[in-house]
């Protein structure tokens, strides 16, 4: 072989090396950065790129993907003294590449130290109860936060999220009594308010059966006073009638009338409950009398052989005030 020939193939290495340095091929999701002795010169987008061997070289392979750092546990003493576990995530995506690879030496580093820095301001500033009821409020604010101060390094924070707040055990058991003393709170305070709903029924059911008995005694006393009102109407007839008769000169009316109102009286002697014994304080003979005289009315009324007596002449009928001549009897009614 000669010089010549190996000085070819000499070149022809060279130049084979030369087009494979000078081939830069950048993967999906990734942008690199081209340097040029060391400065930076421009930015290698996804696939096929041409740079100048021995000149240029890639200076930082940065990904453009959404990515996601993990936040360590760590103690955190809140407002109120009180020692917490928490540990959380962080989402992030870098929209700079030039920013992200020459403004902050670490991404990585500084976005873990900013945000653990960040949530032990936040969560110091909240009382133990707020940390634990204000997940929301203390991702929102540490997201505000840290995604200000990370948009000079050509990054976006787009999520926050705590994982996991862990208080000391002996705060997680007086948590435990608590709740248990507030359930029993609510329970007793539930049970009484049904206690209370129910008198209050039973109250209203008393006093709508009251209302109902007070309406039955009013309409029974109203019914009661009617009935007394008609059987004094009835009796004032009756006592009309009679007087008209006795008017009219039938003197056996009135005697009719009074052994009525005389075999009521005895009737009522003979049905009492409370009478063992029955006394009469009148005669026998006034029994007997009186019995006679509703038999005279009757036979007056009937006529001796039981047919009927035609009634008397009309008389002209007395004035107000004169007293009938009632003709009686020594011995009783006739």
């Amino acid at each position: 072989m000669t010089i010549a020939a190996i000085l070819f193939a000499a070149i022809a290495f060279l130049a084979i090396i030369f087009v494979f340095s000078a081939v830069t091929v950048v993967r999906q999701g990734f942008e690199y950065t081209i340097e040029r002795f060391g400065r930076y010169t421009k930015t290698a987008q996804p696939g096929f790129t041409l740079i100048m061997p021995f000149i240029d070289r890639i200076g930082r392979r940065i990904n453009m993907m959404e990515q996601v750092l993990d936040i360590p546990g760590q103690e955190i003493i809140t407002k109120d003294n009180a020692m917490v576990s928490v540990d959380g995530v962080v989402f992030f995506q870098v929209l700079d590449p030039v920013k992200a690879a020459y403004e902050v030496a670490d991404l990585y580093r500084a976005l873990l130290n900013l945000t653990t820095t960040n949530l032990r301001t936040v969560m110091g500033s909240m009382d133990l109860d707020e940390t634990l009821s204000k997940r929301d409020e203390i991702n929102a604010r540490l997201l505000s936060v840290v995604d200000h101060a990370t948009s000079a390094w050509g990054v976006k924070l787009t999520r926050v999220e705590l994982k996991d707040i862990r208080p000391p055990a002996d705060i997680v058991n007086a948590m435990g009594r608590q709740m248990k003393a507030e359930r029993e709170k609510r329970a007793l305070i539930l049970e009484s308010e049904g206690q209370r709903a129910s008198e209050i029924l039973k109250a209203e059911g008393q006093k709508q059966s009251q209302i109902l008995q007070a309406e039955g005694r009013r309409e029974s006393a109203f019914r009661d006073a009617e009935a007394r009102e008609r059987a004094a109407e009835a009796e004032a007839n009756a006592t009309r009638v009679v007087s008209e008769a006795i008017e009219n000169g039938e003197a056996l009316a009135i005697n009719y009338f009074v052994a009525q109102k005389y075999v009521e009286a005895v009737g009522k002697f003979a049905t009492s409950p409370n009478a063992k014994t029955i006394l009469f304080p009148v005669e026998a003979t006034q029994l007997i009398g009186t019995i006679g005289g509703i038999g005279a009315l009757a036979k007056a009324a009937l006529g001796e052989d039981g047919s009927p007596v035609p009634p008397p002449p009309a008389t002209r009928p007395r004035q107000r005030g004169a007293v009938p001549s009632v003709p009686f009897s020594t011995d009783g009614p006739a």
